[in-house]
């Protein structure tokens, strides 16, 4: 059974992973969790290449009403997959790996791996929104209508 600290780091990287599907970090990330997976050996290795392109077209191909649904369980799928790897490993050998995965995903985290999923923004330096002679700017903006307001105490039939 693992301790609460590595069901803590198995869940966060099976978030990790699904978060990384189908934004700009997704190659190096696949490769990088793949090679984690493999450790050394290039059968296994490609066996989980074929598992993570997997989980990026099932993301990709749910419907909006079942995106959700599909997250929560390929993160679910990610997160017991890494917890049986450590499960298996000899003590010294789990902490070797977990110290891997921990750099695996801070690189992840860091600014060069800037990325953002389905309607994200993600930005990796100064972003500088500005509007004038009457426009509208946002970094992110819904339905918005531009005019002039009516003039107070004026009505418009």
């Amino acid at each position: 059974m693992l301790s609460e600290a590595m069901a803590a780091l198995a869940a966060a990287g099976g978030t990790a992973v699904v978060q990384a599907a189908g934004t700009d970090a997704w190659t190096e990330m696949r490769r990088q969790v793949a090679r984690w997976f493999g450790r050394g050996d290039a059968q296994r290795e490609h066996a989980e290449l074929e598992r993570l392109d997997q989980t990026a077209n099932e993301l990709e191909a749910a419907r909006p009403a079942e995106a959700e649904r599909t997250r929560v369980r390929q993160e679910a799928v990610w997160q017991g997959r890494i917890e049986t790897l450590l499960e298996s490993l000899e003590d010294v050998e789990r902490a070797r790996v977990v110290d891997e995965l921990r750099t695996l995903m801070a690189r992840q985290a860091s600014p060069s791996g800037v990325s953002a999923g389905q309607s994200g923004l993600a930005v990796g330096g100064d972003v500088r929104v500005q509007a004038d002679h009457g426009s509208a700017a946002a970094v992110t903006m819904g339905n918005v209508t531009l005019g002039n307001p009516s003039r107070p105490g004026s009505h418009q039939d």
